[in-house]
């Protein structure tokens, strides 16, 4: 049946409203002719036509005016879309921004404890600090020392937090 609808949907759509207004025409024609002797012998046929064409042409209008209502919808839809596309790539470039200020700030964060733990395993900062934190600092240096985690690990891993992969 969709065949049909659209290979009618190829004739224009005044043709149906033309077709409605004739078909009417002909239904009112019709009853009048009863009243011509002549004529009225033609009254059945010409009821006949005029009633195929009023149910074609509301059927056909139907048709359309549905598929103009699906082709508006679908217009809305592709708009949304659009507008959805256009904010995801404001956002992703929101994201990509605050994560390029994350890296940078995890970098420069991760750097400053290597450092100061390079400091602190050096004993760099045991001539700065006095009384009982001088003590536990230097309980933590002998417990990194006596640790039984290879050094070649220890280096790799402070090398990852670093952002310079293997390299010391």
């Amino acid at each position: 049946m969709w065949q049909l609808t659209w290979m009618f949907g190829f004739i224009p759509a005044w043709f149906w409203n033309v077709a409605l207004i004739i078909g009417i025409l002909l239904i009112l024609v019709s009853w009048t002719l009863k009243f011509i002797p002549f004529i009225g012998t033609y009254r059945l046929p010409i009821q006949i036509i005029g009633i195929l064409s009023l149910v074609t042409s509301i059927w056909f209008l139907g048709a359309a005016s549905n598929e103009e209502k699906w082709q508006t919808k679908v217009r809305e839809l592709e708009d949304k879309i659009k507008i959805a596309e256009d904010e995801s790539i404001k956002a992703n470039d929101k994201l990509r921004i605050a994560q390029a200020e994350n890296e940078d700030l995890r970098r420069k964060k991760g750097g400053t404890i290597i450092k100061y733990l390079d400091k602190l395993i050096t004993k760099e900062i045991l001539k700065e600090i006095e009384g009982p934190e001088r003590i536990k600092i230097e309980t933590i240096i002998q417990q990194v020392n006596n640790c039984p985690i290879p050094q070649e690990l220890i280096d790799a891993h402070n090398a990852a937090a670093r952002g310079d992969g293997m390299k010391k």
